[in-house]
């Protein structure tokens, strides 16, 4: 499945017909830069209105006054009139759709923009439902680290040190892009610097979505269609068999979600690259190690002849010591042991 519009060139042919002739301005604040400011001018000139629009550093109130677009400065949050600051006090926009975590310029940025960028991106209608599916979850999978690192929200609910410092993630790289203290950072040298980051951003944040549309989209796809005839494959409707094999846990429990039906599948079934078929159990919880329903105790730990004396199917491989996942040589006999594993 190939949704990405890959090239400068058909990036440039989506927005070209309505570029605007006079060179718009995007103005954000001087000094240290950071990710959140940086990916959003990148993000806003990937935009219509403001395409290749000049970029200002400045926090001169009289230079914001006059420019089309200020972000992470001013002290103002006015979608309708381009202003995305995120520092006030009294401050609290989220992203919505499930999300918690408080907005910095670069969400806000994308909250408004990001579906235009992504359907121009992807070649289809801005309403089409690809495209709120891959904006949602590119929020999910970039966008919302970005928002909590500069606002200063924890990964976990800990008060608790560190116990290795990371320095790895696109903040920490964005950051060390800033002139170290004892080298030149005049106003030239930083906007050279600041257009390293917005291109670092930028490259990153045009992966992610790549990433999304053309790999995490498919799969869901295949799960989906995978789910909605489960029913044939067992009338409990429990046992999901894959029509192909992709990534199905996250998109599973997705689905289950938003059908309303949180808990009701039980097995995976999908073919190895051995071309054996496993039998997984769903976890109890997202990131859980305790299954719904792990596979027969009796079953665990066993092996090729022995299991399948214990169980009763030819074929067998094997059981997880957990009962997680086992396997069998056939899909007959996978499908025959997520069966019996229901009513035991």
């Amino acid at each position: 499945m190939r949704l990405f519009v890959h090239g400068a060139k058909a990036a440039k042919t989506a927005v070209a017909s309505a570029m605007p002739m006079a060179p718009r301005r995007i103005a954000t604040h001087d000094g240290t830069f950071h990710c959140d400011e940086a990916l959003g001018c990148y993000l806003l000139r990937k935009t219509k209105n403001f395409y290749d629009a000049d970029i200002l550093r400045s926090r001169n109130p009289e230079v914001l006054k006059d420019a089309d677009v200020v972000l992470d400065v001013g002290a103002e949050y006015a979608p309708e009139r381009h202003r995305f600051d995120h520092h006030q006090k009294d401050f609290s926009e989220v992203f919505g759709r499930g999300f918690s975590t408080k907005l910095s310029s670069a969400g806000l940025v994308y909250k408004h923009f990001g579906k235009e960028i992504i359907a121009n991106k992807l070649g289809l209608d801005k309403e089409d439902p690809k495209v709120d599916l891959v904006w949602i979850n590119v929020y999910r999978n970039f966008v919302e680290a970005v928002d909590a690192i500069d606002n200063g929200i924890n990964c976990y609910d800990t008060d608790a040190p560190p116990r290795y410092i990371d320095n790895t993630g696109l903040s920490s790289r964005v950051g060390s892009l800033n002139p170290e203290w004892f080298e030149p950072c005049g106003p030239d040298e930083q906007m050279v610097r600041f257009r390293e980051a917005m291109e670092l951003t930028g490259a990153e944040f045009m992966d992610a979505v790549r990433r999304v549309a053309e790999v995490w989209l498919p799969a869901r796809e295949i799960v989906e269609h995978s789910m909605q005839h489960r029913f044939k494959v067992d009338e409990s409707g429990s046992i999901v068999k894959l029509l192909q094999y992709c990534p199905w846990k996250s998109h599973v429990e997705q689905l289950e979600v938003e059908q309303g039906i949180e808990g009701k599948i039980l097995y995976c079934l999908y073919e190895d690259q051995a071309h054996k078929w496993r039998i997984q159990a769903l976890a109890a919880r997202p990131g859980s190690f305790e299954s719904r329903k792990a596979l027969p105790e009796q079953w665990r730990g066993l092996r090729d002849e022995e299991l399948s004396k214990e169980c009763g199917i030819e074929g067998c491989v094997f059981v997880h010591s957990s009962g997680f996942i086992g396997g069998n040589h056939t899909y007959e006999g996978a499908l025959a042991m997520a069966k019996k594993a229901l009513l035991m």
